[in-house]
Parts: structure tokens; sequence; C-alpha cells
């Protein structure tokens, strides 16, 4: 039924321009579609990356956004810290964290969040 059908992620915010700025500015997205009061699309790699106004803005506890980035992790979370992102560090059985990264054998991943809360996730997957 839609496994032949592109899915896009979609995250609420409470302020539009702040969100274009974080998304576009500090995350480096490419804008594709609409913007002012309404919703924002974002392309990311092969997919699109919907920012809509809501008053539930980040309250999901959960990810919102996750990119499968392989062995550019590291220097893509570097980047991030020099833009001013605060990496999230979280206590989990088996996992080291050094440097905003946490590390659970070969497998790397960072959290941080959007200035509304979404959480949005890094990992060393394809």
């Amino acid at each position: 039924m839609l496994k032949d059908h592109d899915a896009s992620a979609i995250v609420a915010v409470r302020d539009m321009e702040r969100a274009r700025r974080f998304y576009a500015e500090t995350l480096g997205l490419e804008p594709v579609g609409a913007g002012g009061d309404g919703p924002m699309v974002f392309r990311t790699g092969a997919t699109r990356l919907c920012v809509y106004p809501s008053e539930f803005a980040g309250t999901n506890q959960a990810n919102a956004v996750v990119w499968g980035v392989g062995e550019a992790l590291e220097s893509l979370v570097a980047d991030l810290r020099r833009k001013g992102v605060a990496f999230e560090r979280y206590d989990m059985k088996g996992a080291s964290f050094a440097d905003g990264v946490h590390r659970f054998g070969d497998f790397r991943a960072a959290w941080f969040r959007d200035p509304d809360g979404n959480i949005l996730h890094l990992n060393s997957g394809d």
C-alpha cells in the first residue's frame, strides 16, 4: 500500500522565523517551499522536512527527526557545536560519551534540540 511512496518528517515549532534560521542557517538545510506564517519545507538529502507552526511544539519527548550520517558524525557534531548547538547526554547502559557523541561499540549517536525543544538525532548509520 504505502511501500512505494516517499515519506518525510514533520516538526512542530512555535516561531517560524526562529525555526527558519535554525534549520536553514544552523543546520544548513535548503528551503524549498513556502514560509511566512505557514509551513516551510526544507530539502535534506533526497527527502524533505516540513516545519509548521503549532501550539504543541516541543512537547514530544522522543526523537522527532533522525539523520544517518555515517562516518561524518563526529565532524558534523563538531561543526554544530561551533554554531552553538548543545548536545544532550543520556545515561545508557553500555554507552560511553565524549564530545557530544554516545558510543555503543561501533555505533555512534548524538542528540540535540531545536529552539522549540524537538529532539533531533544524528547517528553513524547510513
